[in-house]
C-alpha cells in the first residue's frame, strides 16, 4: 500500500514532500491508515479533529486522536461544534452540517498552518457510494465522475486544495493495515445507522446489487475512473468556450458575450452557466431544472431578465448576459454616460466633450445639406434652425419628449426611456442634446420632431457620440 499510495501522493495529488499538510483525522481505520502512511512516507504532518458533538464517546474519541499525534510527534489541533444546533439554525441536515463545520475548521486550521493542503482519507468504497448518491439524486458527468485525487472547494478556500490519496484504496485493505501496524482505530456506531442515505447504500443497496455482479464496487469504481478521464476532456472544451464568452468576472457577476454564448451547442451553454453560477455563488447548486430555466431564457432574445437561481437572475443588455445577484453593480460603460458630477455641459460649436467609459461627444458645422446614413449615435441638424444655446445635460424631472414620427405628440421621457427598454442604471446619466428644457436629441435613439432638418437647409451641424457603440444594443 504504502508504494502505491506514495506515487498517488506526488502524481495525482500533486504534495511537495517538504511542506507541511494537514490531515483530517476521526480516529477511525481510513483516516488512521492516512496519517501512517503519510508519515512513514516522510511527509510533514499535522493533525486536525473536528468533534462533532453528536455522540457522548466523541470526547474520548477527540482526546484518543491527540494521543496518538502526540505518540509520532506530530502537532495535532483539536475542535469541536454544535452540528445539531447548526443543522436546526440553517434548516440542513445533520450531514450537511457535519460537512459545513468540519471543512471549516479545517480550512481555518490550514491557513493558520500554511499547509499545503488538507489530506481526507476517502477511500474506493466512499468513491462507489458517492457516485450511487449523486445518480439516485440525478447528476450529470460532474457527480457521476466521484471524487477527485485533488480538488478545490472555492466555497471553502480558493487556494488550498482537499486531496484523497486513498482513492484507490477499499476500506477493508485500511482495516488490515492498522490492524498489521497495531494502530486502534475507534468505529463510530453511526455509521450503522440506517437513518442515513450513505449508510443505506452501504449496507443495503449494495450489498443487493452484488448479488447480481459480485464485483459491482469495483465496476462503479472503474466507471467513476472513466468519466473523471471523459470529464477532463469536456473540462478543456468548457475551458476554451469559457474564455471567449466571459467578457468580465467581479464578486457579484459574470457578463458573458450574448453572441458568442448563443453560437455554442446547448451543452456548452449550460456549462457555461453552471460555471458563472459557481463563480458568483460558490457552492450554489445548479439543478437541471435551473438549467433548462437559463436555455429558455437565452432562447428567447426578446426576454431582458430571468430569475434563476437562490437569488440570482439573468439580464440580458447590450449584447451581452449577464448573470448575476444584483443590478446595481453591473457596468454602465457599454452606453454613453456623463460622468458622474457633471450634469450639463454647455457647447460651443465645434465641441468635443469626454464623457464616462471612452465615449466622445463631437458637434461640427457641416459644409452643407445632404443625405446621411441612418445612424442612432449620430444627427444633423439645420443649424439655421438649432437654438443657440445648446448643452448635453442628464434627464430631469418632469422632462418631456416629441419624439420624431408621433406627428408632434409628447411623452415623458421616463415612458420613453421604459418603451426603449434602457436599463434603468443607464437613463439617469443618459447623455441629452437640450437648448433648456427642451429635449432636441435623444442620442441612440431619436430625434425631437420639432428640430428634424429639412431638405432645403443651407447649413448642417453633425453631432456625432463615438466610443464604443458596437457594443451597444437595445
Amino acid at each position: 500500500m504504502l508504494e502505491n499510495v506514495a506515487s498517488i501522493l506526488t502524481d495525482q495529488c500533486g504534495l511537495d514532500q517538504t511542506r507541511l499538510l494537514l490531515v483530517g483525522v476521526s480516529g477511525g481505520p481510513d483516516s488512521l491508515c492516512l496519517l501512517s502512511v503519510l508519515h512513514e512516507a516522510g511527509f510533514r504532518v499535522a493533525v486536525a479533529h473536528f468533534n462533532h458533538g453528536l455522540r457522548s464517546e466523541a470526547g474520548a474519541e477527540a482526546a484518543a486522536v491527540a494521543q496518538i499525534a502526540e505518540g509520532l510527534g506530530l502537532t495535532a489541533v483539536i475542535e469541536s461544534g454544535d452540528v445539531g444546533e447548526h443543522a436546526r439554525q440553517q434548516g440542513i441536515s445533520i450531514e450537511e452540517a457535519s460537512r459545513i463545520l468540519r471543512y471549516a475548521f479545517l480550512f481555518r486550521e490550514a491557513r493558520r498552518l500554511d499547509a499545503q493542503a488538507i489530506a481526507v482519507g476517502h477511500t474506493a468504497d466512499d468513491q462507489v457510494e458517492t457516485v450511487l448518491m449523486h445518480l439516485i439524486r440525478g447528476s450529470g458527468l460532474a457527480g457521476l465522475k466521484g471524487m477527485a485525487y485533488r480538488t478545490i472547494l472555492a466555497s471553502f478556500d480558493p487556494a488550498i486544495p482537499i486531496v484523497r490519496p486513498l482513492l484507490d484504496t477499499w476500506r477493508q485493505d485500511t482495516v488490515e493495515y492498522c490492524a498489521a501496524r497495531g494502530l486502534s482505530p475507534h468505529y463510530d456506531p453511526s455509521n450503522e445507522s440506517l437513518d442515513f442515505l450513505r449508510n443505506r447504500l452501504r449496507h443495503r443497496l449494495i450489498p443487493d446489487l452484488e448479488s447480481y455482479n459480485p464485483r459491482f464496487r469495483a465496476a462503479i469504481w472503474r466507471t467513476a475512473r472513466t468519466l473523471a478521464a471523459d470529464h477532463g476532456v469536456l473540462s478543456e472544451l468548457i475551458q476554451s468556450a469559457w474564455m471567449e464568452c466571459a467578457l468580465k468576472t467581479t464578486e457579484h457577476y459574470v457578463q458573458l458575450d450574448a453572441a458568442a454564448l448563443s453560437s455554442r451547442p446547448a451543452g456548452l451553454q449550460s456549462h457555461i452557466i453552471r460555471r458563472a453560477v459557481e463563480h458568483v455563488r460558490p457552492g450554489q447548486e445548479t439543478s437541471h431544472a435551473v438549467l433548462m430555466r437559463a436555455a429558455s431564457f437565452l432562447a428567447d432574445s426578446g426576454r431582458a431578465r430571468a430569475e434563476l437561481v437562490g437569488g440570482l437572475h439573468l439580464t440580458r443588455e447590450a449584447g451581452a448576459i449577464y448573470v448575476t445577484s444584483s443590478d446595481a453593480g453591473l457596468p454602465s460603460d457599454r452606453w454613453p454616460q456623463l460622468p458622474h458630477g457633471t450634469d450639463s455641459v454647455p457647447i460651443a460649436l465645434p465641441a468635443e466633450i469626454d464623457l464616462a467609459g471612452g465615449w466622445r461627444f463631437s458637434a461640427e458645422p457641416e459644409g452643407n445639406s445632404g443625405a446621411h446614413e441612418a445612424d442612432r449615435f449620430q444627427a444633423w441638424l439645420d443649424g439655421g434652425a438649432l437654438p443657440h444655446a445648446l448643452e448635453l445635460r442628464v434627464r430631469r424631472r418632469g422632462d418631456v419628449f416629441e419624439p420624431a414620427g408621433l406627428k408632434g405628440h409628447s411623452q415623458k421621457l421616463s415612458d420613453f426611456f421604459t418603451n426603449a427598454k434602457l436599463p434603468k442604471r443607464a437613463r439617469d446619466r443618459w447623455p441629452l442634446l437640450c437648448s433648456g428644457d427642451r429635449i432636441i436629441w435623444v442620442p441612440g435613439y431619436r430625434l425631437a420632431e420639432p428640430f428634424k432638418p429639412g431638405k432645403a437647409a443651407a447649413r448642417v451641424v453633425h453631432f456625432a457620440l463615438t466610443g464604443p457603440p458596437e457594443e451597444f444594443d437595445s
